[in-house]
């Protein structure tokens, strides 16, 4: 057997149309805010709308050429993982982030900082000193976001968009394994998508089993044959 998982569905219970902004909408409510004392947004995987619509190319038009574009979402490389791309509501980022800066000495250099990456198209995934520097209008001392989590090392002169304090949620998120753990011992290692979503989970999974599904569909991490409805294998 191919070394995927298999997982049976009653079909996912999201209506698949094209409203991206919808489906990211609908994969945000399944975030677990409490989890993280409210401090973090919302954060959805790119991968993630992929266990909804089947056409990624239109997935990632939408995301690229509208969303995106229109400054109403933002994109990150999350560092666990290459194809790992985290997507937030611009919105919401800048309310957590400002709310995280309240009292702190970098507040007006954060907040500067969102005003001239979020009032275009945000459609930088990162950032370079020269950048930073000619176009944001930046001193080198200003250029103390990174302790604030705001940006992180890419590498020498360049820095990642960041999520501040996502050590934690990428902790529970790698717990997609033990998932996946719950597919490969069901019977001929497949299982009910039903059927998973209602199983009692160790205390290492930390979030929504809805949410860990569209994760490991949407990675491919699991085979969806066509045959019984929705397969996961």
């Amino acid at each position: 057997m191919n070394r995927k998982r298999a997982l049976i569905s009653d079909t996912f219970k999201v209506k698949k149309s094209t409203d991206i902004r919808a489906t990211l909408e609908y994969l945000m409510t399944l975030f677990p805010r409490k989890l993280f004392n409210d401090t973090l947004p919302q954060i959805v995987l790119k991968h993630q709308l992929y266990s909804i619509h089947d056409d990624k190319t239109l997935v990632d038009k939408e995301v690229q050429n509208k969303l995106r574009e229109q400054a109403e979402l933002l994109m990150f490389q999350l560092g666990f993982d290459a194809e790992a791309f985290g997507l937030i509501f611009a919105s919401d980022y800048k309310a957590k982030v400002l709310a995280g800066e309240e009292g702190k000495v970098t507040r007006a250099t954060v907040e500067k900082f969102l005003e001239k990456v979020l009032t275009s198209s945000c459609t930088d995934l990162s950032f370079s000193k020269d950048k930073m520097l000619r176009e944001f209008l930046f001193t080198d001392s200003e250029i103390q976001l990174v302790k604030s989590g705001v940006l992180t090392v890419r590498d020498a002169g360049s820095w990642w968009l960041s999520i501040p304090n996502t050590g934690k949620f990428t902790k529970y998120f790698i717990q997609r394994k033990a998932v996946l753990g719950m597919v490969k011992k069901s019977k001929y290692s497949e299982v009910l998508k039903a059927e998973l979503e209602e199983r009692r989970t160790s205390s290492q999974v930390k979030f929504h089993m809805k949410y860990h599904i569209h994760d490991i569909v949407g990675a491919e991490l699991v085979e969806i044959p066509t045959t019984s409805g929705t397969l996961l294998r």
